[in-house]
């Protein structure tokens, strides 16, 4: 096989070659780690090579459905035992987990060839992955661009034509924005629908679902299947799907009633590419029988960016206490996370379970919306991949917070109260190119990004699509229908095809 045959399939006509006897799988990783080589001084996608790992899957018998693949897991939250899981950070690098994710050895059992881990930035905090510990992960399409974050580092890879699908979390955007960033399909499943155990109950207070970015719809599902349903200590259990998500994407939608609206919910400017990715879609979608019109759910955008801000309030202290008992120095953070920790450190636990309980209104105003539509549709992203460097602090900024947070200045205004301005100035900063895709997380329902849009340069940009709780078929069989009628498989950047 070769480098253009290798591109042209998705990884479940893969393992049907491997299934065949067409290609073995050790051919398969040999042209991955070969493709990885020759554009990772471009993309900088993969920041740990496992390959010995692979090599000893190899040797051994491979089942399921997805056996032989290639395949790359994240640098964060996906534990591989004996081997330091980072999530970006110089923290996190001697901490080594005795035992798999689940979600990993669900991977392993399904047969995927797992040779590496993605990059993305520290604690996955940000829509840009550009951790100072492993440095920038570029845009395939365009290199001085971000692919997203928080998983871009996995949506470089398979732009890239290293993997044909690799694993992401999503807690805020991290599935879908590095799939609307590199024109590829990302799905966030329900809350539950994926164990988050063992080392966490419920990934960012449940905020979090793990999942796969890939080229192709039926991939998406077919991981899917692979990945979804409980573990024992798992805190609740989803219903199950009545049939397997490959068979059910099968299926016609019907014809659904979808609302779409393009303004953000913060206030923030929308580009006008965002805005046409989403009217394209519309159209698309009126002309596959569809009901579309303007509506949105009854929802305060501002106040459940601050709701969702308060994840990174209550989580980044937690996970640094926890590698500080490993080791690590404060210093070893960068100044963004080492602001965090002294602001999370100083909101109550009355302010925080205050914004926790909010979640509930926002899941209930969603709810109403869904009484009347299907599906909302909105822009993944408020922009077109932003530059390297967009919203970055100034070195002069950056001096000041450091001088601030290193007198202790800081952690006294903030326990005063006199940083709430601040707090939204960085609810804003951080949400106003991606502030679409934390409903999703805080009402724990499903959504995906969907690569229906290229704008006049060439960029990708993907529009979104939020479903009720528990409607991952309905969102796939959308989804096919979808790609069957605006092909995107076969768009890839020429980066990938040498």
């Amino acid at each position: 096989m070769q480098l253009a045959d290798y591109l042209a399939n998705d990884a479940t006509s893969l393992a049907q070659q491997v299934a065949r006897g067409d290609v073995r799988p050790g051919e398969l990783l040999d042209l991955a780690l070969a493709q990885h080589r020759r554009v990772h001084g471009s993309v900088n996608a993969v920041v740990r090579l496992m390959e010995d790992q692979a090599r000893g899957q190899l040797g051994g018998p491979l089942g399921g459905p997805f056996a032989g693949v290639p395949f790359l897991i994240k640098d964060g939250r996906q534990d591989y035992a004996g081997l330091p899981t980072s999530y970006g950070s110089r923290a996190m690098q001697n901490i080594v987990p005795a035992r798999h994710s689940h979600v990993v050895e669900r991977f392993l059992k399904s047969g995927l060839v797992i040779f590496g881990k993605t990059n993305l930035p520290e604690f996955a905090i940000r829509a840009v992955t550009d951790p100072e510990l492993y440095g920038r992960t570029s845009n395939p399409w365009d290199l001085t661009r971000t692919p997203g974050g928080s998983s871009g580092g996995a949506a470089a890879a398979v732009a890239a034509g290293i993997v044909p699908m690799a694993a992401g979390n999503d807690g805020g955007g991290s599935i879908r924005i590095p799939a609307a960033c590199c024109g590829l399909f990302g799905l966030r499943p329900s809350r539950g629908r994926v164990s988050s155990g063992p080392g966490a109950a419920e990934g960012w207070f449940g905020a979090s679902s793990e999942g796969v970015i890939s080229r192709s719809v039926r991939d998406s599902a077919l991981a899917l299947d692979v990945l979804q349903g409980a573990e024992p200590g798992d805190p609740f259990v989803i219903a199950p799907p009545t049939e397997p998500y490959a068979q059910a994407m099968l299926r016609e939608p019907g014809r659904l009633r979808i609302g779409f609206t393009t303004a953000s919910p913060i206030g923030t400017e929308v580009h006008p590419e965002a805005v046409k990715a989403v009217e394209h879609a519309a159209r698309l979608l009126e002309s596959l029988g569809h009901h579309v019109e303007e509506a949105a759910p009854d929802i305060d955008g501002a106040a459940l960016a601050q709701s969702y801000l308060h994840i990174y309030f209550g989580q980044i202290p937690a996970a640094v206490t926890h590698a500080k008992k490993q080791g690590a120095k404060a210093s070893d953070l960068e100044l963004t996370n080492r602001l965090l920790v002294t602001l999370g450190n100083s909101i109550s636990a009355t302010s925080l379970t205050a914004q926790l309980n909010r979640w509930n209104e926002y899941a209930r105003a969603l709810a109403a919306f869904h009484q009347r539509y299907d599906l909302l549709l909105t822009p993944t992203l408020a922009a077109p991949p932003v530059k390297h460097g967009t919203g970055d602090q100034s070195g002069a900024e950056k001096a000041l917070l450091g001088f601030l947070h290193g007198t202790g200045v800081l952690g006294v205004l903030a326990r005063l109260g006199l940083l709430d301005g601040t707090i939204r100035k960085i609810a804003t900063d951080n949400l106003r190119y991606v502030p679409f895709t934390q409903l999703s997380n805080l009402t724990g329902t499903p959504s995906m990004s969907v690569p229906l849009h290229w704008t006049d340069e060439g960029l990708p940009l993907g529009v979104q699509f939020v479903g009720p709780f528990g409607s991952e078929d309905r969102l796939l069989q959308l989804a096919r229908q979808l790609e069957q009628a605006q092909p995107w498989f076969d768009r890839l950047p020429s980066l990938a095809r040498g």
